[in-house]
């Protein structure tokens, strides 16, 4: 299970990626807004690739992280890491969160077409049950 969400057994990197970090959150004494915190300076100090904030993403926005927190820690770590890593960091944090957007578009658009369809289907099989008349019924 990642995140509350079962994960397929053909997925092996992804689920060592959800076992560490539940691990990490378990035996760490953070809460878990500060949790997510360390974890996103510690990609920034890194300078890790865009697909790490991807994967971040979601367990930050449901500790309630916002893009000024966001901001705020890029700032914080700046004077440390160097203002290389911060610009990286800023652009990958923008390329990642366009990927999550696009995603999540992606991802309503086949829910609003499913939909879609499932009301084509039902007002053909209804349209058919009125054209077969009572006799059908």
């Amino acid at each position: 299970m990642r995140a509350g969400v079962a994960v397929s057994d053909d997925q092996p990197v992804l689920n060592t990626i959800a076992e560490i970090t539940a691990v990490s959150v378990a035996r760490g004494t953070l809460n878990a807004r500060e949790h997510m915190l360390a974890r996103l300076a510690a990609l920034v100090a890194v300078d890790a690739p865009t697909v790490s904030y991807v994967l971040n993403f979601e367990p930050a926005a449901e500790v309630g992280l916002t893009v000024e927190d966001t901001q705020g820690l890029l700032v914080a770590v700046a004077p440390i890491v160097g203002t290389a890593r911060v610009a990286s960091a800023a652009g990958k944090l923008t390329d990642a969160l366009g990927f999550v957007i696009d995603l999540a578009i992606a991802e309503a658009e086949l829910e609003v077409e499913a939909e879609l369809e499932a009301e084509a289907e039902l007002e053909a099989e209804l349209e058919a049950e009125s054209d077969a008349g009572p006799e059908a019924r």
